[in-house]
């Protein structure tokens, strides 16, 4: 005979208090994993270890909830048990509601200090600083390329990258109203407005295109303003008041956007191997002919996979450029630092900008 309803949420309550009992037993043994740490010296922020964590809970997961609700879920209980210890202070761009926000609440949970930024620069400043312990900044768009700026900063920094989230990036179309009509002036960060140009080129061709520091600002600044509107998250939107006047304009359908987390490595060192690692570095290399060819060779000799290959000028003045290049592996694996060995005897300079778990 099948439960009635009555019958299955008085169930469900009973759950629900042995679950909340269990988070207190796990919050009690992550007290005591802190006390640990504290007298080793320990960093409480293992983003190898949560990582580990997750996939082995998603590979015995045996259930209805799908892996992706496993890991969100288990993401907010490891944040709320470090919080316990020290919640981390996260620097992004500002203001709240901007999809740096969404990236670094995807990647630390929601139970962290809050340090939201003008622009990339104040992030990478705040979390050299220790105004903040870590960083989060968007490195490349899958339309748009790379985020130039970012790399710049990587470049000269003396943060190194931890972590890295993948996002699904939906840009909406926010205003006072509902209505498309009598819109004079679109606002956004330069890159929302590239990866929705088409849209706008059709739907709004004889508004102004008006590029400010995030798109949650360009959100709060149409808030102020009945004729104006900003290319910005659902969540900038219910932030500031506004409705959505029309649904996910962004050219590609899957828009994604690719941040990395940083920090100084006195705050967290390089991440142990997870078996799922991302190496990034930044070269340059003398100006001869071949001279790119051959920096490539080891990566083949040692059987290395290269991921990602970007250019940037050096802006010498003489035509030379930095290589930015991400590898599959972690240094631990001995092909690995056979061939980061080789590769940097041929380089006129080298910089690991950091080594850290793929994101899922």
């Amino acid at each position: 005979m099948a439960r009635t309803l009555p019958e299955l949420r008085i169930q469900i309550d009973a759950v629900d208090q042995e679950l909340l009992k269990l988070l207190n037993q796990r919050a009690e043994l992550a007290n005591e994993v802190g006390e640990v740490k504290r007298l080793d010296g320990s960093a409480v922020f293992r983003p190898d270890r949560e990582a580990q964590v997750i996939h082995h809970l998603q590979e015995t997961n045996g259930g209805p909830l799908k892996n992706a609700s496993v890991a969100m879920i288990w993401r907010e209980v490891m944040s709320a048990c470090r919080a316990l210890e020290a919640p981390q202070r996260v620097s992004y761009l500002g203001p709240a509601g901007t999809f740096s926000e969404e990236a670094a609440l995807r990647f630390f949970g929601s139970s962290i200090q809050h340090v939201p930024c003008a622009n990339f620069d104040e992030v990478f400043h705040a979390t050299t600083s220790g105004a903040a312990e870590f960083g989060v900044v968007p490195v490349e768009n899958n339309t748009e390329g790379v985020v130039t700026r970012s790399l710049d900063l990587l470049l000269h920094s003396p943060l190194h990258i931890i972590g890295e989230i993948s996002l699904l990036v939906r840009h909406h179309l926010l205003r006072t109203t509902a209505s498309l009509e009598s819109i004079e002036v679109v606002l956004a960060h330069p890159q929302a407005l590239a990866q929705c140009q088409e849209w706008l080129n059709i739907h709004l061709p004889n508004a102004e295109r008006r590029a400010v520091s995030s798109n949650a600002e360009g959100a709060r600044l149409a808030a102020g303003h009945p004729n104006w509107a900003g290319i910005a998250s659902e969540r900038a939107g219910s932030e500031f008041g506004l409705h959505i006047a029309s649904h996910a304009i962004q050219d590609d359908a899957y828009n994604r956007t690719r941040f990395v987390v940083v920090c100084l490595p006195s705050t967290m060192p390089a991440p142990q191997a997870t078996g799922k690692d991302c190496i990034s570095l930044v070269v340059s290399v003398p100006n001869k002919p071949g001279a790119v060819h051959d920096m490539l060779v080891p990566l083949k000799q040692h059987g290395v996979s290269m991921t990602r290959f970007e250019s940037r000028p050096a802006r010498s003045g003489q035509w030379e450029y930095f290589f930015y290049i991400d590898l599959q592996g972690h240094p631990s694996q001995p092909h690995i630092a056979a061939a980061l060995k080789d590769l940097q005897s041929l380089c006129a300079f080298y910089k690991v900008l950091g080594t850290y778990p793929l994101a899922d």
